[in-house]
């Protein structure tokens, strides 16, 4: 079964690097990167995980309308001796019994109601924080990714200044020995070219560390990455726009309101602690001797009740607990506020930095164009001896530099775009690779519908105990339009013990 999960994977990373390749056929595309780490990602496969045990509260507050059947069995053994009897006198005598006892609830007065209308919120809210794991995970992704690009083309420039440097230094020395330059300008060849290895070298360590985090998220080593494809598509036109659409689509708002809903039932469930229950009880048993056991010879009692039970005084506990609920729901309703604030904040810093980060990108290629043709001159004048050496190694230290400052304000503006997309709810799979098979997270609540213990009257039961009970309720989303799913994703086989 697992063979065959792995090779289902293996065939959507296949399909999603030759949807998004952008180079050739054997160059890792990010679509592979981000199917991969979509399947085997550890804490994403855990949060999938939390969330389906979470489902289960759902089931056992929803066993509340369910009759319980119970069996009890008794054997007793008695001796009994009277005192200041001659002979000494003992008793001896036995029993056993055995009593099935059933008990269905009719009405619980919202208390079960309210459990379940609870434990739907916290599911649902428990789906929007695997939405917000999952933008964290694929945001690493993304960045491991470019930082990988970006520090493989770091080296590649580290590269190209050594070997630059190294022929000016050749070319300084024998300069020097036919005497057109002095030991000065061979010096300052030599202090450029030893700076030039030593940043190669931090280069190298770097990149290394970028590929040990890239190997973290991703689950294997970089290779030859192509580059990242463009996400402008789905990407909001303007920051207003994209404020609008966290309000529907952000996991944090979303997850924020779900748990008000739950800590709203929760305060019905706590006033329903005052309303009185209603159940029927029927029981049957069998008595008798144990010893000699004569089965056709034991007692059998059969009974039936209804049972009303009405709290009159608890002392005050009822209304605090009453109080509490009440409290915590405020706690979660300012919590909504408060996660609007900070999803609000979070899209601004994005949306600016994605702004600086474009408007630098212009800037550092207008830069590199500039400093490429000045290094150029300068090197040509420095032949006619108009230019000395200091002025060529300065004119390729400003072209490194910009050409290091263009990969860097690429990358930055791709880490920020991916930025807004996550606080927005749209860096997900489904919209960066719609290829690949998505993971369902409603799947195991919805088969915990109908399952072992389901009785078909608890449905009736339900809409009588809850008439009382806020009912929970999916937040509408406006989702960026996706192209349909091929498949829905397999769960993911749980991890063995």
């Amino acid at each position: 079964m697992i063979m065959r999960r792995r090779s289902r994977w293996l065939a959507a990373v296949s399909l999603a690097g030759l949807t998004l390749s952008a180079a050739g056929a054997s160059a890792e595309t990010m679509a592979e990167a981000i199917a991969m780490a979509y399947a085997s990602n550890p804490t994403l496969q855990a949060q999938r995980a939390q969330l389906r045990a979470l489902d289960e509260n759902w089931y056992q507050a929803r066993s509340g309308y369910r009759p319980t059947l119970s069996a009890t069995g008794r054997a007793t053994w008695t001796e009994t001796t009277l005192p200041g009897t001659s002979p000494q006198v003992d008793i001896e005598s036995n029993s056993g019994s055995a009593v099935l006892s059933l008990t269905q609830p009719i009405y619980t007065g919202g208390r079960v109601s309210s459990a379940v209308s609870a434990a739907e919120s916290d599911s649902l809210s428990g789906r929007e924080t695997l939405r917000r794991v999952e933008a964290q995970i694929l945001g690493q992704v993304i960045q491991s990714y470019v930082d990988v690009r970006r520090d493989q083309e770091a080296l590649r420039i580290r590269q190209t200044n050594v070997a630059v440097l190294q022929r000016q230094l050749d070319e300084s020395r024998a300069r020097f020995e036919v005497g057109e330059i002095t030991r000065t300008d061979v010096a300052q060849s030599e202090a450029r070219l030893a700076a030039a290895v030593a940043l190669l070298n931090s280069a190298q360590a770097t990149l290394a560390t970028s590929r040990a985090t890239y190997e973290a998220v991703v689950g294997q080593a970089p290779g030859d990455l192509a580059p990242e494809p463009p996400i402008g598509t789905i990407l909001p036109a303007s920051i207003e726009q994209a404020w609008d659409l966290a309000e529907s689509g952000s996991p944090i708002i979303r997850a924020a309101e779900y748990a008000e809903q739950a800590s709203r039932a929760r305060v019905a469930g706590a006033r329903a602690e005052q309303m009185p229950t209603i159940a029927l009880q029927g029981q049957l048993g069998y008595s008798g001797l144990v010893s000699p056991l004569h089965t056709d010879a034991y007692s059998r009692a059969l009974s039936g009740s209804a049972v009303v039970t009405v709290p009159l005084f608890t002392g005050g506990q009822t209304l605090s607990r009453v109080r509490a609920a009440s409290e915590r729901n405020t706690v979660d309703r300012l919590g909504i506020e408060n996660a609007r604030r900070s999803v609000r904040q979070a899209i601004t810093q994005s949306w600016s930095a994605l702004q600086a980060s474009r408007s630098n990108i212009e800037a550092t290629d207008k830069q590199v164009r500039a400093a490429r043709i000045a290094a150029e001159g300068v090197v040509q004048e420095q032949r006619v001896g108009l230019r000395t050496t200091i002025d060529v190694l300065n004119a390729e230290q400003e072209l490194r530099a910009a050409e290091l400052a263009q990969i860097s304000a690429r990358r930055d503006e791709y880490v920020a775009a991916a930025g807004v997309l996550a606080q927005v709810g749209r860096l997900q799979a489904g919209y960066l690779v719609p290829e690949i098979p998505r993971y369902d997270p409603a799947a195991n609540f919805r088969n915990l519908r109908v399952t072992w213990g389901w009785v078909p009257w608890e449905v009736p039961i339900s809409g009588i105990d809850g008439v009382l009970v806020p009912k929970p309720a999916e937040i509408p989303d406006r989702p960026v339009p996706l192209p349909p799913p091929a498949r829905t994703a397999p769960e993911v086989a749980p991890v063995q013990k």
